[in-house]
């Protein structure tokens, strides 16, 4: 299935900053969420390839949803 990318917080979606297809490094900031006024970088643990987000810019995250899915 891929490595799934969670949300290690509660926020909201600000930036998506990649799409699917794309390739990333564990340095690659996914998206940025925004909780209790600070902007969090989301990274991956490892490099792969983008094959979903499953999330949109707006949407509200809880702790552990998966956020994107990499293969």
């Amino acid at each position: 299935m891929g490595e799934e990318v969670t949300s290690p917080l509660s926020g909201k979606v600000l930036r998506i900053n990649v799409k699917p297809g794309d390739a990333v490094d564990d340095s690659t900031s996914l998206l940025v969420l925004e909780s209790m006024k600070m902007e969090i970088d989301i990274y991956p643990s490892s490099s792969g390839k983008v094959k979903e987000i499953l999330v949109k810019e707006g949407d509200n995250v809880e702790v552990g949803q998966v956020l994107a899915v990499l293969e």
